[in-house]
């Protein structure tokens, strides 16, 4: 009884699909907001997109057969995207200035490296293992201290952060607290029910509480109006509803989707600014 109703749940491409369809829409109101059409709320369901992708990165990551492969596949795009997304900031920008600033996959880089390293802890790898953890995390304050010591190393560290090298702390999709989030959410998915519980509240806490509490005059009006980030943490429902199935769909899909439909709308959106 207790298998029949887990398999009623979701799959992982269901899942998919739900996010790709919330990012779609997140991403409308975030290339087209300037036209004052799209309603908000597109952005608001948008939130649940990126942490159902995470959610989905992370049972890809515990059952793929080839973990280097399935790292490379997604840093090989972080990089690509990162590398137009330096041409957008230092060459050419859409007519009012605005640059997308799409690096989830990145984010996700960085932290496919750092639960690599706390499996190979586990493993008593000591070496490789709190290498692959640390040196991610304190790169940022690396490349800081570098621009400060050195300021015309500047473009060259900018460079490497949207290449090869990306800080976590300087990522805005994604960033810091979503690879913290996607740690517990690795270290909790053995008991699915704690892991949604966990994800929400962290969410709640660190896209809700945090940025409340640290911006200057902030009001409850705002975390619904503006401040709406911590809608993300109801994307535990459709993760607690998972059904530990894979299902059926062309997994090569959701990879290239993802940086066709960024430069498609932005592209669209810039021919209609020059209009």
């Amino acid at each position: 009884m207790k298998n029949e109703i887990c398999k009623k749940g979701f799959t992982d491409f269901q899942l998919k699909w739900i996010a790709l369809v919330l990012m779609v829409m997140d991403h409308i109101h975030y290339f087209f907001e300037f036209t004052g059409k799209i309603p908000e709320w597109f952005s608001m369901l948008g939130r649940l997109s990126a942490p159902l992708f995470l959610f989905c990165l992370l049972e890809g990551f515990q059952h793929t057969r080839n973990r280097k492969k399935y790292f490379l596949r997604i840093y090989v795009i972080a990089v690509g995207m990162g590398l137009l997304q330096y041409i957008f900031i230092c060459f050419v920008r859409r007519p009012d200035g605005f640059v997308p600033q799409n690096q989830m996959l990145a984010t996700f880089s960085i932290l496919l490296v750092i639960l690599q390293g706390i499996d190979w802890c586990k493993q008593k790898k000591w070496g490789r293992g709190l290498s692959a953890i640390v040196l991610p995390l304190i790169w940022p304050f690396v490349g800081m201290g570098l621009i400060q010591a050195v300021p015309s190393a500047a473009n060259a560290v900018l460079l490497l952060h949207y290449t090869l090298l990306p800080m976590h702390s300087a990522i805005i999709d994604g960033g810091t607290y979503f690879i913290l989030e996607g740690i517990l959410l690795y270290l909790f998915r053995k008991r699915r029910a704690l892991q949604a519980a966990v994800f929400f509240v962290l969410a709640l806490i660190l896209e809700g509480v945090f940025p409340f509490l640290l911006t200057p005059g902030a009001t409850a009006e705002m975390l619904i109006t503006t401040m709406y980030g911590w809608m993300s943490g109801f994307a535990a429902i459709p993760m607690y509803l998972y059904n530990g199935q894979r299902g059926k769909g062309n997994k090569k899909l959701f990879y290239w989707f993802y940086p066709a439909h960024v430069y498609i709308l932005y592209g669209i959106s810039w021919v209609m600014q020059l209009l």
